[in-house]
């Protein structure tokens, strides 16, 4: 699929990026005159257990559910981040970033405490708006518009691991006021960390155990998956399931058939198959409850620079919607210990989404 990128400068100095269908365009200036961004983003370790933790002040500022026509999504408003009057696919640096290679440096320890380290939190943050339509969903787009944005992934993706000091690229979107959306139009977020996350670390410890035990720990588990009772729907090249020791009332995960460490590398059968069955995915999990479905829909990617044999790409998608008219809120031993409970049986929403 050829898709055209186009690089243009917002008024303070930020990168933003169309992917269109057709070429021919030529970006309009940024008419705002905004100041230059002076972002303030530092991780500091737990040292219990070694967890990062960024901290961003500048962030408690940020926008925050704005009427429609103040929305800067949509194209050529005055409050717009995308001064053109359409586009298919747009991308700019997030205005309040986690992470931002302009940050500052910060002194490597808390309080001149050695156990309490910190470091400047460099690295990149992405908004991802899918359509100019404000009133749709990744769900309503056409397939072929579902398609320019897997490429749009593929190219931003490439493009952040290249960067100096990003060690993983996560590609996320979240949907609904329930989890904590602070933009109705529709839209995602591409995060190049200065770190590789818990959760990927915990895989790699898994995965390398599994391995030598004599087996491929993804390999094993979509086999597993596949003859069971919890596959939702599958193709030529991808399996999507719930899994078996499913965390939340609604997850889905979503898994090539073969090893590929990221979305660059998957081929153009694999993303043409990809854009059919994560639209169908969305649009059964709206059928759920006769109404959209808040989630995180994020794809789990391999770290830059290690375990790239080992960790799997794959999407993870979950609601904390438990029913048509109840959530999920984590209960103490959740969200205090991590120890998971759910309360919906994995095989009977596999069953329900099927």
């Amino acid at each position: 699929m050829k898709v055209t990128r186009t690089r243009a400068r917002l008024s303070d100095g930020r990168e933003i990026l169309y992917f269109d269908e057709a070429p021919g365009r030529t970006p309009v200036p940024d008419p705002r005159g905004l100041p230059p961004v002076q972002p303030l983003c530092e991780v500091r370790r737990d040292p219990l257990t070694g967890d990062p933790v960024t901290v961003t002040a500048h962030r408690n500022a940020r926008t925050f559910l704005p009427p429609s026509d103040q929305c800067p999504l949509c194209p050529g408003g005055p409050a717009s981040e995308i001064p053109d009057a359409a586009y298919d696919v747009a991308v700019f640096e997030n205005r309040f970033p986690s992470f931002d290679a302009r940050t500052p440096g910060v002194p490597p320890v808390v309080d001149g405490a050695p156990v309490l380290r910190r470091a400047r939190g460099a690295g990149r943050c992405e908004v991802v708006s899918f359509t100019d339509d404000h009133a749709a969903s990744m769900a309503l787009l056409p397939v072929s518009r579902v398609r320019t944005v897997i490429e749009t992934w593929a190219d931003r993706t490439a493009e952040l691991s290249a960067l100096p000091g990003v060690e993983q690229v996560y590609v996320f979107e979240n949907r609904g006021v329930e989890i904590g959306v602070t933009l109705h139009h529709p839209h995602g977020q591409i995060y190049g960390y200065p770190f590789v996350t818990p959760r990927t670390g915990r895989m790699l410890a898994m995965a390398a155990r599994h391995r030598a035990s004599g087996g491929e720990l993804f390999a094993d588990v979509l086999a597993a998956e596949r003859a069971g009772a919890r596959v939702v729907t599958s193709g030529e090249h991808w399996t999507a399931f719930v899994p078996a020791a499913a965390r939340w009332p609604v997850e889905l995960h979503l898994m090539p058939h073969r090893h590929v460490p990221d979305l660059v590398a998957l081929t153009a059968p694999e993303r043409d198959e990809l854009a059919v069955l994560y639209r169908d995915l969305l649009r059964r999990c709206d059928a759920l409850h006769g109404a959209p479905l808040p989630y995180v829909a994020g794809w789990h990617q391999a770290p830059v620079g290690e375990g790239r044999d080992l960790v799997r790409l794959h999407l993870e998608l979950f609601s904390v919607r438990r029913a048509a008219d109840k959530l999920k809120y984590l209960a103490g031993s959740e969200s205090g210990m991590a120890a998971w409970i759910n309360d919906v049986p994995p095989e009977d929403i596999a069953a329900r989404l099927r």
